[in-house]
């Protein structure tokens, strides 16, 4: 059976490369995903791409990679990182494992970004490395798989 990776990013990182460039860079959610679905394929692996600025649909969609069979997922929660108690429930609840991908570095920030909701339950954690972060975070899970 071939790796399966899910690669999901939450709300407004759909305006990558035109939100607050000097935070976030240039580089658009189209280029980071097709970085990542080249990467995993250049490993033998299939990588799926989810985006919604909508708690609920990528609650949804964590709960339908359990049926899928993906072997790990790559999250970017965005803001959902410091509140969703729901979107650590989904991630603990389908027990894949996950590591989570911060383009900026949330602890150089504001204080109520400092804390993840998602990190206890995380493999790993990338912050502060721009879309290198998701690099590193599909080949380490690769690795994994």
């Amino acid at each position: 059976m071939a790796k399966k990776l899910l690669l999901l990013n939450g709300p407004n990182l759909n305006l990558l490369g035109t939100r607050e460039p000097e935070v976030y860079g240039a580089d658009t959610l189209a280029d980071v995903e097709q970085a990542a679905v080249a990467q995993a394929a250049q490993a033998g692996a299939e990588l799926v791409c989810f985006q919604s600025n909508h708690e609920g649909a990528l609650i949804d969609r964590i709960h339908a990679a359990k049926a899928e069979g993906v072997g790990a997922i790559v999250i970017n929660p965005g803001g959902y990182t410091h509140t969703s108690v729901a979107l650590r429930d989904a991630l603990a609840g389908v027990a894949i494992p996950f590591v989570e991908v911060h383009i900026s570095n949330i602890h150089k920030r504001e204080p109520f970004r400092h804390q993840s909701y998602l990190s206890d339950v995380a493999v790993g954690t990338i912050a502060g490395l721009g879309i290198e972060g998701y690099r590193l975070a599909i080949d380490f899970m690769l690795k994994k798989l």
